[in-house]
């Protein structure tokens, strides 16, 4: 998009903008071209199933510790979205089920509830004083998390919930922030967690040496 800043115009965009009608992501290096982390494919040679994605059709495992399953669909498991600026991904809670805190460095995220109640909520930069925003939804709800902001979903309800995301980017990124902290590899160091966190070195150990489950 465009923003007029008198005398001179800005062009501000995340994804790129296509400059052409279709850009299927492939893995072959030798019949593509090289555009936003992906080669094309051929135009000529795309199909119709190029364009489908089948893989949010049934609800996802889970039987895990966080007692939910993020299931993308973003480039990387939906070619046809290469240079389309968009992704989406379908979450399943088990009742309690958790969508830990987690961010999107790529890409802004909206959500609806499909089944299911949420409490959902994120956190700003410390430019707003790390302010906690956060919100029950119901089916029908929508709900928006802004781009690189921390958040989080939890069905607190007593049954199954379900809710689908989409993106603003055809590969929003993921950081969760537990994994990213306490599960780095080679893990970061113990003295740099324990002042960053005011813990005992000894519950830092603790917390490095835990299984850091990811739910996507």
């Amino acid at each position: 998009f465009l923003i007029w800043l008198w005398p001179i115009a800005t062009a501000l965009a995340y994804d790129p903008s296509p400059l052409q009608d279709i850009c299927v992501a492939t893995n072959d290096l030798e019949s593509g071209v090289f555009v936003n982390g992906k080669f094309c494919k051929d135009p000529k040679q795309a199909t119709a199933d190029d364009f489908v994605f089948m893989g949010l059709r049934n609800p996802g495992n889970t039987s895990n510790p966080l007692g939910s399953k993020v299931t993308q669909a973003f480039v990387q498991q939906f070619p046809g979205l290469n240079t389309l600026g968009i992704s989406m991904a379908r979450i399943d809670f088990a009742p309690g089920g958790l969508n830990p805190p987690h961010n999107h460095p790529h890409g802004t995220e909206v959500l609806i509830v499909v089944e299911g109640t949420l409490l959902v909520g994120f956190v700003t930069s410390d430019q707003l004083n790390n302010t906690l925003f956060t919100k029950v939804i119901y089916k029908g709800d929508v709900f928006v998390f802004s781009i690189g902001l921390i958040h989080f979903q939890l069905n607190i309800g007593n049954t199954y919930a379900l809710a689908f995301s989409s993106f603003s980017s055809q590969n929003p990124g993921l950081i969760t922030i537990a994994n990213a902290v306490f599960g780095a590899k080679p893990p970061i160091s113990a003295d740099v967690l324990t002042k960053a966190f005011q813990l005992n070195k000894k519950v830092v150990e603790y917390l490095e040496a835990q299984f850091w489950y990811d739910n996507n």
